[in-house]
């Protein structure tokens, strides 16, 4: 098989010839990785394109997330100042703000003024563009998308993939978009006391995420991950997942699978208390599934009780294993989840989260030799 055919196997229920690899990287792994600058990785789409490619085959995975699309191709003339020190680049922008570009880790940025958030009881959900604009990746960082050049990242990524490798794309959950719009507090107690617009907001960002998520399958990828960190019990009740996240995802998730392409929820923490709320939206399959200390899911506690419903992907713990440890214990720890997750099919061996910066090449690659020595089917 090739590593294309073999994850499409995974994500669909079948039987491939051995348990697919594929991990999220965060930013900071990827760029001491490739030592392409933070600046030129985060704003470039060739030479982000070049570092995810370049892993992939490093590591053996056998497919890749584009998590960042519609790059800016004039991006560079935004620029008024940049200075280089040991915590990074510094990055002035003609508009006033200020970005830091550390060697390590996602961007942080000091805008020129405060920003100013809109009132949630007198917000209006009808003035919402209907399609989003930005990706809110952490923290304020926003990512702006450019609508002429919205999917030309996946879409070079997909032509050098040639059907060899699997392409996923990705859309950030509508929850994390009021988060993004309102602020924690606000957008909490917004929930509580006027549901009704809550539902109207929550409604205006699906329609327009759902459209980037159309977009994202007629660019030719597998998959699409929906990034829904926030999701789990650490910040969300199992109620509040049932009102305000379920229904919203699901519409995610249909418009993907009615175009024959895979959607994955992807959510951070502990989610032991709504593996079946997350099957509900009739995703092909969820991801993380954190194990003690990070979060609760036992990983044949969750095959028993949804791994016949749809794919695991998952779930090595990235800090106490794969960053903390050596190459004997995380194949001890692969070989583990590879046992326990193996029968049936519906499993993809991965970290729980994202590769953590500063974890080794050395372990990572373990993870491959792991899968095709111990497997096969």
């Amino acid at each position: 098989m090739t590593s294309k055919e073999r994850l499409a196997a995974a994500m669909s229920g079948g039987l491939p010839d051995r348990v697919p690899v594929m991990c999220q990287m965060s930013i900071g792994h990827m760029l001491l990785q490739t030592g392409i600058p933070p600046l030129r990785f985060w704003h470039e789409a060739g030479d982000f394109i070049d570092g995810l490619l370049a892993l992939r085959a490093l590591y053996r995975f056998d497919g890749i997330l584009v998590s960042l699309h519609g790059h800016e191709p004039d991006w560079e003339s935004r620029i008024a100042a940049v200075s280089r020190g040991p915590e990074g680049e510094r990055i002035r922008w003609k508009d006033g703000d200020e970005t830091l570009f550390p060697p390590d880790d996602l961007p942080m940025v000091r805008p020129s003024s405060p920003p100013v958030r809109p009132s949630f009881e007198r917000f209006e959900p009808a003035s919402l563009p209907p399609r989003i604009a930005y990706i809110p990746v952490s923290q304020g960082l926003r990512f702006r998308l450019d609508p002429e050049h919205l999917f030309d990242a996946v879409e070079r990524v997909v032509a050098q993939a040639g059907g060899e490798f699997s392409v996923h794309g990705e859309v950030t959950s509508p929850l994390d978009y009021v988060l993004d719009l309102f602020g924690f507090e606000q957008t909490m107690l917004g929930f509580v006391d006027d549901p009704g617009r809550a539902a109207a907001v929550l409604e205006r960002f699906t329609a327009g995420i759902v459209v980037v998520a159309e977009g994202l399958a007629a660019a030719g990828v597998d998959a699409v991950k929906i990034s829904s960190p926030y999701a789990g019990s650490g910040f969300l009740s199992a109620a509040f997942y049932r009102t305000f996240v379920e229904p919203y995802e699901r519409r995610i998730v249909r418009a993907l699978e009615a175009r024959n392409v895979r959607a994955y929820i992807h959510t951070c923490g502990d989610i032991h208390d709504r593996l079946e709320l997350m099957a509900a939206t009739g995703a092909s399959g969820i991801e993380c599934l954190d194990p003690p200390p990070l979060g609760r899911v036992d990983l044949a506690e969750a095959k028993e009780r949804v791994g016949s419903r749809l794919f695991i992907k998952g779930n090595i713990d990235p800090v106490h294993v794969l960053l903390a440890g050596d190459r004997v214990s995380v194949e001890a720890d692969a070989e583990r989840r590879v046992e326990i997750g193996r029968p049936g099919g519906r499993f993809i061996l991965s970290t729980a989260c994202s590769i953590a910066p500063r974890t080794s090449r050395e372990n990572v690659a373990a993870l491959a030799e792991v899968a095709e020595r111990h497997g096969r089917y």
